[in-house]
């Protein structure tokens, strides 16, 4: 809190409203007596300029290219942290001690399993559902099923549903996976890390013991760590303007999901592979740069520039080092590969790239390595959603504990018809 004011004339009155100052960041301009003190409203389209709440997780500087949690950079927790420090970090604000990291991990891995009769709900989808349909039904199932953990007035009963969640999550996916291919669902292990255990049931089969590939699975960790929490994007938005409401937070993460699936969201790392696939190979690349420089073309390059970050994505740095790891142990030949490792040192290098900040971002690596782990481009954002939860499910404990959060209402500029009256049919002319 700071003693700032801002001073605001309408119609020759001056309004003063309070300035906010938080730990680091940009300031706000506090406006909730602005409506009762004017009788207007403010207009802020995507509410791109307007802070919905306050929050201790995550904190984004797009202009430096800055990514913290909990005042921890991105970059060290993908190095050196594992996926569960970073979920108990989220949670509980600070890195587990040992004995407080064997206690949630063995927390976590009790809750891994599915209720049996989950499986009857996939055998409903057809084989070729999106796996993100799948996910969007069975995860808002879940409260049908879990009912001592849906009273979000009991803080022990919350704790419990965000274990749930977090653990159960990798299950639901993995299953979402194998039903679409057909092959047998299979049960958690709890004596792997969580990022084994997820590749485990999506590549494994009940015929033959699975053996986890630790570059792979490092590589899921990176991946998991780095999409965990991004601060109030449209799904985590969503999910805190569900539970506003009061729903159960098992409905609020099923629309987390919902919110996720869009291309503009959690899609775009789909997109950046199919548009790799589109170019085909390396020696067509000029063509697809001079039409992304065409104002005139509808193409875009997609996975270059973020709409947060003006600088290099700091979570890129890291899967481009993952990326080559991952090249370089699986031996994967595919012209997709070469055609990204041109267009990368392209777009690093080109006048027009560098003045518009067109840097490749997360999504443009991490689309490379899902598909050289073997994952079909459909079950991307579902591994997406998977990582996501354990932000969605921290952002969703501070909202319930926050006593300014109030039910979400945005306001709207209408542009409709005034009052009319009511003409019978047969009278309109």
């Amino acid at each position: 809190m700071t003693d700032k004011t801002a001073t605001l004339g309408v119609d020759g009155n001056n309004h003063v409203f309070p300035i906010l100052e938080g730990s680091v960041g940009p300031e706000v301009v506090d406006i909730r007596k602005f409506y009762a003190e004017t009788g207007m409203f403010t207009y802020d389209p995507g509410f791109t300029s307007t802070g919905s709440c306050r929050s201790a997780i995550t904190y984004i500087d797009g202009e430096k290219g800055i990514l913290l949690h909990r005042g921890y950079p991105i970059d060290q927790l993908a190095e050196q942290s594992s996926f569960m420090e970073v979920a108990y970090l989220l949670l509980h604000g600070e890195l587990p001690k040992k004995d407080e990291l064997d206690k949630f991990v063995y927390t976590i891995s009790r809750h891994t399993m599915v209720h049996e009769q989950l499986a009857t709900f996939y055998r409903g989808f057809r084989r070729d559902a999106h796996p993100m349909a799948i996910m969007c039904g069975v995860v808002g199932a879940l409260s049908a099923f879990y009912h001592d953990s849906t009273d979000i007035t009991d803080p022990e009963q919350r704790m419990i549903a965000s274990h749930r969640l977090i653990a159960k999550m990798p299950t639901i996916a993995a299953m979402a996976y194998k039903y679409s291919i057909g092959q047998p669902f299979l049960y958690p292990d709890n004596s792997l890390s969580y990022t084994g255990n997820f590749l485990r049931m999506t590549f494994g089969v009940p015929a033959e013991p699975y053996r986890v590939n630790p570059i792979v699975e490092n590589a899921m960790r990176r991946i998991f760590i780095l999409h965990a929490d991004h601060e109030q994007n449209a799904s985590t938005s969503t999910v805190r303007l569900a539970g506003s409401s009061g729903a159960n937070p098992f409905a609020c993460i099923a629309s987390g999901i919902a919110c996720l699936w869009g291309p503009a969201h959690g899609g775009a790392n789909e997109a950046a592979l199919n548009m790799l696939r589109e170019i085909g190979r390396p020696e067509r690349i000029p063509e697809y740069i001079a039409r992304a420089k065409d104002k005139d073309d509808p193409f875009r390059l997609m996975g270059f520039g973020h709409r947060v970050y003006k600088n290099f994505d700091p979570r890129a740095k890291v899967m481009k080092e993952t990326a080559e790891e991952v090249l370089k142990e699986l031996g994967v030949n595919d012209p997709v590969f070469d055609v990204a490792r041109e267009l990368e040192q392209i777009a690093l290098n080109d006048e027009y790239f560098i003045e518009k900040k067109l840097y490749p971002n997360v999504d443009f690596y991490s689309g490379i390595i899902l598909s050289a782990i073997g994952f079909p481009t459909d079950m991307f954002t579902a591994l997406f959603a998977l990582a996501r939860t354990v932000g969605w499910v921290a952002q969703w404990n501070e909202m319930i504990s926050d006593p300014e959060q109030k039910i979400g209402r945005p306001r709207q500029l209408y542009v409709g018809s005034p009052q009319r009256e009511y003409v019978p049919v047969g009278q309109r002319g």
